[in-house]
């Protein structure tokens, strides 16, 4: 993969001059220590023990560069930048730091570590914006623990309660409440603030995790829109009985029921504008001479158009009872989030950030969810996007290019800066 174009040297008067690439890439490696897989991947679960180290990680930076660190009880944790007018709201910007079980180094941690060097280089022109800017870490942001994800941002923005937050359980049977208590104790240093509170404005760095931008030779995507996601959990029951001694005819087999619905959910979601995937399976009893008894999967759906991603969820019912065969069905409802379209302003403000630094870009839409969504009913929200190799994420491969992530970090600062100093 070809480097991006050397960009010509900004302004001093804007923060990206003051944007360290090397700080950044060294802390993107270091963080990867936290949850380091053989394969050169990153296992991060939310409030493991090794989020609580990356955690700590990215606070000690921020509390070195004298930033105000704080956290709510969702887990959210939040870096400030004192601003001219320091009741004004806000600028937020941020990610999250957990990961995929097999996840790489770089989705997530790459917009916190962003986040970060964003608000350095704005204190290295040594004079503030008028309004604070605040670098957010949002809490099980991946939700490969505790599903689904974005609850920290959720909460954060009203969307989500606790109660329901701390309801869910892993797949050890650890309740995130449980975690997120061993989580906020270990961090007694950390100032403990009000669950949410009013932003000018958000905006978030990320990876495409796909291919478009590395196709077109684009370092920078202003992000226009985020297609809708609807989830769903299919438990198929059949009953456990001898795999060499009860006859076909006889036979209750709830795996062999739930491949022809997977099967035929696969045909009928076949087209190229359907996201679609069964990304979780599990088998009772799970034994070589057992018919199963029980099998439980996730149907994830995903298009840009909020209508038809109603119509596509609905027909999944349609196919499992089509399906099934002598087996019994329970399906129940995870996620259901439309289509949403950002604002046009904040889109240009990226593309005008990134052509004033001579960065090829290019607006696109968004086929994987992000806490952007969370906030952009409270405030006018955006996301920046850098280029992944073969677009390749959730991946132990996953990886980016050191210029690209100097170069998302540049806009992200300058962007923040001219919304931070916007009336």
């Amino acid at each position: 993969m070809t480097s991006p174009r050397t960009p010509r040297r900004p302004s001093p008067t804007l923060p990206s001059h003051s944007v360290d690439g090397a700080r950044l890439w060294f802390r993107l490696q270091d963080l990867a220590r936290h949850g380091a897989t053989r394969s050169g991947g990153v296992n991060r679960p939310a409030f493991s023990a090794a989020d609580q180290a990356a955690r700590r990680t990215v606070t000690g930076w921020a509390q070195e560069a004298g930033l105000a660190v704080s956290g709510d009880a969702a887990g959210n944790l939040f870096l400030k930048l004192e601003g001219l007018e320091p009741d004004a709201k806000p600028v937020l910007t941020g990610a999250y730091l957990d990961t995929q079980p097999a996840g790489g180094k770089y989705a997530g941690s790459f917009g916190v570590v962003a986040a970060l060097e964003a608000l350095q280089a704005v204190q290295a022109m040594g004079r503030p914006a008028s309004r604070p800017l605040i670098a957010a870490i949002w809490a099980n942001g991946e939700g490969s623990r505790f599903s689904p994800g974005y609850a920290g941002s959720e909460a954060f923005a009203g969307l989500l309660s606790l109660a329901t937050m701390h309801a869910v359980t892993d797949g050890a049977g650890i309740s995130c409440r449980d975690a997120l208590a061993s989580t906020l104790a270990a961090e007694t240093d950390i100032a403990r603030i009000g669950l949410g509170f009013a932003c000018s404005a958000y905006v978030e760095a990320h990876l495409e995790q796909g291919p478009m931008l590395e196709q077109r030779g684009s370092t920078i995507g202003a992000v226009t829109a985020l297609q809708g996601v609807r989830t769903c959990q299919v438990r198929v029951f059949g009953e456990a009985s001898h795999a060499g001694t009860t006859p076909r005819h006889r036979r209750r087999d709830a795996l062999k029921a739930a491949m022809r619905i997977i099967a035929a959910l696969d045909s009928f979601y076949a087209s190229p504008d359907i996201g679609f995937a069964v990304g979780q399976l599990s088998v009772e009893p799970n034994a070589p001479s057992v018919i199963a008894r029980q099998v439980t999967f996730v149907v994830d759906i995903r298009h840009p158009d909020t209508t038809t991603l109603q119509r596509l969820g609905d027909t999944v019912r349609l196919i499992c009872e089509s399906e099934k065969g002598p087996c019994r069905l329970e399906i129940q409802a995870l996620v259901d989030k439309p289509a949403i379209t950002f604002p046009a302003d904040i889109a240009r403000r990226i593309e005008q950030a990134a052509a004033a630094l001579s960065l090829p870009h290019m607006p696109i839409l968004s086929l994987a969810g992000h806490d952007a969504r969370s906030l952009v009913k409270t405030c006018p929200t955006g996301i920046i996007f850098i280029p992944c190799r073969d677009g390749l994420s959730h991946n132990e491969a996953e990886a980016i290019e050191p210029g690209h992530a100097h170069a998302g970090a540049q806009v992200l600062a300058d962007v923040l800066w001219d919304l931070a100093n916007s009336t």
